[in-house]
């Protein structure tokens, strides 16, 4: 199980790096980004697609997507210097409070 989760944290990565270098690829019109943009994406959902023949789809989705949405936000305050709201942090902080209870309570997180 050790093997998944590890295989999930570098596909979010991956997810994480590619989207927060997608402001830079600026539309795309930019070499080296847009490079980074499509071999992050490239891994990360090679990197998802193994995960779901073990997790369940939908768990696994959550985490990959809630760490994303989590990370990108972070990620664009300190790089892009891009300001969160009092209702985005409430957001961003439920994300992660919903990925802990899956972690730590759901039974669904393997077959």
């Amino acid at each position: 199980m050790y093997k998944i989760y590890l295989i999930l944290a570098v596909s979010i990565c991956a997810e994480t790096l590619a989207t927060s270098m997608m402001k830079a690829s600026d539309g795309f019109t930019r070499l080296f980004p847009s490079i980074i943009v499509v071999v992050g994406y490239a891994i990360s959902f090679y990197g998802l697609s193994q995960v779901v023949k073990v997790m369940n789809i939908g768990i696994a989705y959550a985490i990959w997507a809630g760490m994303g949405i989590f990370l990108v936000s972070t990620l664009s305050f300190f790089i892009y210097k891009q300001r969160l709201d009092i209702p985005a942090l409430i957001g961003m902080a439920c994300i992660a409070i919903g990925i802990m209870i899956i972690q730590l309570y759901s039974k669904s997180v393997t077959h």
